[in-house]
C-alpha cells in the first residue's frame, strides 16, 4: 500500500448500508481505509460506527500497555509517552485468538504528530533480510512474559483476580504458564511468525518480535529492569522459536523494514480509520497538545498455523 485511502463519509444509516460494500472492498484491496466528514466526538459513536459496519467487538486480553474503558469492549489508545514513538505491532498477534479488523475514531487531533502509521504485512516480507524470514518463518516466535510490579498486572491483563480463571484462560489459549511463590506470573506462548492471510491468497508478516524484544526498549530502562530483575526477569522479551535470543541487529533489521513500507495520515477530529489487523501493522508517532482516540479490537479470529506446540 502505497498511500491510505481516505473517503468521505456521512454518518447516517443510509449512507452506511449504501456504502459498507464499498468499504469492505477498500479494506481488502488496500488494507485499510480512512473516513473523514463523519464528525464523531464521543466513543459511543464511534462504537455505532462499527456496529453499523458489522463489525463484532471483542474483548482484549494479555494487553501491554494500560488503557481506560469507555464501555464494554470500547477502549483508550494504550498509555504510551507522548513523547515516545511507537514500534509496529499487530494486535494482539501473540495470542490464541487475534482481532482481524481494528476500529480507530479520533475525537480529538494532536497539534502536531500523533497518526496512526501503518505498514502493510506482505510488503515486509519482501524489504526483509531473506535469511532472517527463513528462519523465524520455520521456527515461529516466543514470547516470555513476568507479571510483576513493573508493566501490567496479571489481573489487569487478564481481567480477573482469580488465578484460576487465569489457569483456565492459559490452558485454552496456548500459553505455557507458572506461578511463582511470591505471586509473580511467568508465561510463554509460540507463535508462527508467517500466516496466510484469512481471506487473501498472501503470507504475511504477523508478529510483534521488535516491538516486544528488550533491545527496542529505551536503553536506560532497559539497563535499570536488568539490573533489578535480571535479565530473565523482564516483563516481557521475544526470542525465536528455538529459543534463541533475538539479537539487536535482527530487531533493527526488522525496525528498518517497516520504516520504508510505512504510511500515515494526520488525524483530523472525527475520523474514523478501519483496519484489517493481519494485513496492516500499526503505530503511533510522538505528539504535542491532547490527543483522544478511541479503539475497539473486532472479528476474531483463529489463523490456520499461528499456534504453535
Amino acid at each position: 500500500m502505497t498511500h491510505l485511502p481516505i473517503v468521505a463519509a456521512e454518518n447516517t444509516s443510509d449512507w452506511f448500508a449504501a456504502n459498507a460494500g464499498a468499504i469492505e472492498s477498500a479494506i481488502h484491496d488496500h488494507g485499510a481505509v480512512l473516513l473523514r466528514g463523519l464528525g464523531v466526538g464521543t466513543a459511543d459513536e464511534v462504537a455505532a460506527v462499527a456496529d453499523a459496519l458489522g463489525v463484532k467487538r471483542m474483548t482484549e486480553r494479555e494487553g501491554f500497555a494500560p488503557r481506560g474503558t469507555y464501555s464494554e469492549a470500547v477502549y483508550s489508545s494504550s498509555g504510551w509517552p507522548q513523547d515516545e514513538p511507537m514500534c509496529m505491532h499487530h494486535e494482539l498477534s501473540y495470542a490464541d485468538e487475534v482481532p482481524s479488523r481494528i476500529v480507530f475514531g479520533c475525537l480529538t487531533a494532536p497539534k502536531t504528530g500523533g497518526g496512526t502509521e501503518l505498514a502493510d504485512a506482505a510488503e515486509m516480507l519482501e524489504m526483509l533480510p531473506a535469511d532472517l524470514v527463513e528462519r523465524f518463518a520455520t521456527e515461529g516466535w516466543l514470547l516470555i512474559r513476568t507479571y510483576h510490579e513493573v508493566g501490567v498486572s496479571w489481573q489487569d491483563a487478564f481481567g480477573t483476580d482469580d488465578p484460576s480463571e487465569v489457569d483456565k484462560y492459559c490452558a485454552g489459549a496456548h500459553v505455557w504458564r507458572e506461578w511463582q511463590a511470591d505471586g509473580r506470573l511467568l508465561t510463554r506462548q509460540r507463535r508462527a511468525a508467517v500466516i496466510p492471510h484469512p481471506r487473501r491468497d498472501v503470507p504475511v508478516w504477523f508478529n510483534q518480535i521488535a516491538f516486544l524484544n528488550e533491545w527496542t526498549m529505551d536503553p536506560v530502562i532497559r539497563e535499570f529492569l536488568v539490573d533489578s530483575y535480571g535479565p530473565q526477569g523482564l516483563p516481557f522479551n521475544t526470542a525465536h522459536g528455538d529459543g534463541t535470543p533475538v539479537t539487536a541487529e535482527a530487531v533493527e533489521a526488522i525496525n528498518a523494514a517497516y520504516a520504508k513500507v510505512t504510511v500515515v495520515e494526520p488525524w483530523q477530529d472525527g475520523d474514523v480509520l478501519l483496519v484489517d489487523n493481519i494485513r496492516m501493522a500499526h503505530s503511533r508517532a510522538p505528539y504535542a497538545g491532547d490527543r483522544e482516540v478511541v479503539v475497539i479490537l473486532g472479528d476474531p479470529v483463529r489463523p490456520a498455523g499461528h499456534v504453535l506446540p
